[in-house]
């Protein structure tokens, strides 16, 4: 009877010692692994929404990366960066398919680990996320039919423009003319890249503004159209993380890196993209 009392009393301790450490937090703490040829002893612990997952908020409608595959699922780019960043971390990804302009939000308000979604780093954005280093260069570029008039960006003031709501490609155009842009009233946004492509082909926007590699896949889809030569702007992509989780920021960053370093990225860009082209 001793011995079942000092069981019981060393259980509610247990108990109690789990119940502190989680309180006022739904997620989990996790060990995360120390960066290739460091010391063991000093892997960091982190923070995940539910344990033995990583969240990624995306919006798959971005390719290539990132789109629905085939079966249902999710593939590009981004997708296979995080599942390898992901594995290091010894976490499952699990894909939250959103409109883009929810994946900063959904991770400022815990319901995802990291935001990915072909997210330029800009001023803006740091004052809502932390990010980690770039992985990729997106460059901005502008679609227009065959026919048009259009034939640089310098033809752009005066036009209607498509874009992607939430995206650089968006902010940029409907800024000021003063800063640059061209007005919110020539500009129309919409959910995702293909909807804009779509009002290009109606005729209902003159151009649409968006990341290169979609839109080459969006003209090679759809006869008519043509990228101008004249990029509209270069950016960097990165990682949104959370400001209240600085342990997963250096974890994912660390992941990120070595990924990076080994030629795992490239790899993995070079799969989806023919630099060649």
């Amino acid at each position: 009877m001793k011995k079942m009392k000092k069981l019981l009393a060393f259980a509610l301790a247990l108990t109690m010692a789990v119940g502190m450490s989680a309180c006022g937090s739904s997620s989990k703490a996790t060990e995360a692994p120390a960066a290739e040829g460091a010391d063991q002893n000093q892997a960091a612990s982190f923070t995940t929404v539910a344990e033995g997952e990583l969240h990624m908020a995306t919006n798959a409608a971005f390719p290539p990366y990132e789109m629905v595959s085939d079966d249902g699922g999710f593939e590009g780019i981004d997708v296979e960066i995080a599942e390898a960043i992901a594995a290091k971390l010894g976490l499952e990804l699990v894909v939250d398919d959103m409109d883009f302009s929810s994946v900063i939000v959904a991770v400022q308000q815990g319901k995802a680990d990291i935001a990915m979604a072909g997210l330029t780093v800009t001023e803006e954005r740091k004052e809502n996320v932390d990010f980690t280093e770039s992985y990729a260069t997106g460059i901005q570029v502008v679609i227009v039919p065959e026919d048009s008039d259009i034939a640089s960006i310098d033809d752009l003031e005066g036009k209607q423009i498509g874009c992607q709501e939430g995206t650089t490609g968006y902010i940029y155009c409907s800024d000021i003319p003063e800063n640059g842009g061209y007005g919110e009233e020539n500009v129309t946004a919409y959910t995702n890249g293909a909807n804009a492509v779509q009002a290009l082909l109606t005729g209902k926007v003159d151009c649409v503004v968006i990341d290169s590699e979609p839109a080459k896949q969006y003209v090679a889809q759809n006869e008519g159209l043509k990228i101008l030569e004249t990029e509209f702007t270069v950016e960097d992509y990165a990682i949104g993380v959370g400001k209240d989780n600085p342990e997963l920021l250096d974890a994912v960053n660390s992941a990120l890196k070595e990924l990076i370093d080994d030629g795992s990225v490239q790899k993995i860009v070079d799969s989806y993209i023919n630099t060649n082209e």
